[in-house]
């Protein structure tokens, strides 16, 4: 298998292969945290700047740069724009890197973005010379704002943070897709391979995902699964489904 079809995806001026971004959150080791990864083909991970320790090692900052995995460091626990705007400036600091993935929460216990805030700090990390990759809700107006905005990719949610839900709204998703200009990245509430699967037949450009492959019963594995999940669904979008019809049609014409 292959995740290389020659159609990289092209985030503000970063190039990459694999279509899949994973999350380091919800692993039991760095163990098998690192199999996992490395089942999953994954050049991009994302972090949680808010329990990194980019100075002392955190175990998994060295692990990535073991793996020469590039770090996407994020803004999880943040709650108003001026919170993200300063752990993502602590990050460029830390990491060396221009990579943002924006989170701006409402609460703890839905994990939902914040509209409000998260359109103003995008505007204000973009204006910093950030590549914002913006967390946000399903909704297509909002998603068209935040790449007016300047967010080099959007990533709307499939369902809430870490329930696998799968894709509540898959239209939604689709309507974002069919209006933008950057990559559309489906971000949480994936919870196995067929979700991954559907978020690329439905346009999507790429996939992150992390409680799904952190929490299986075998997280290698189920990074396979991602891995050839993402694979599958970009060549079925395309090569086009056939239409849909409401009535049997034979495969092959009568004599």
């Amino acid at each position: 298998m292959t995740d290389d079809f020659g159609d990289h995806l092209v985030i503000g001026e970063h190039k990459l292969t694999s279509r899949l971004i994973i999350g380091t959150g919800g692993a039991s080791n760095l163990k098998v945290l690192r199999r996992a990864l490395v089942a999953s083909g994954t050049e991009l991970t994302t972090v949680a700047m808010r329990r990194a320790d980019a100075e002392g090692g955190s175990g998994v900052l060295d692990l990535l740069r073991t793996l020469g995995i590039r770090l996407l460091p994020n803004t999880a626990g943040c709650r108003n724009a001026a919170e993200a705007v300063l752990t993502a400036r602590l990050a460029r600091e830390a990491l060396d890197t221009d990579l943002i993935k924006l989170e701006v929460h409402a609460d703890d216990r839905t994990l939902l973005p914040d509209p409000i805030e998260t359109l103003e700090a995008a505007e204000q990390l973009v204006a910093d010379g950030f590549t914002v990759l913006a967390y946000t809700n399903d909704d297509p107006v909002l998603a068209l704002r935040l790449e007016e905005a300047g967010c080099a990719a959007v990533m709307p949610l499939g369902a809430p943070i870490g329930t696998g839900l799968g894709i509540r709204n898959p239209h939604n998703i689709e309507l974002i897709v069919a209006r933008a200009g950057v990559p559309i990245i489906l971000d949480a509430g994936i919870g196995t391979a067929s979700d991954a699967a559907l978020a690329m037949e439905l346009g999507c450009a790429a996939v992150l995902l992390s409680t799904a492959v952190t929490r299986a019963q075998d997280p290698e594995r189920m990074a396979a699964a991602m891995r050839s999940a993402v694979v599958a669904g970009r060549l079925a979008r395309d090569a086009g489904r056939v239409p849909q019809r409401f009535w049997a049609q034979a495969s092959s014409p009568p004599r």
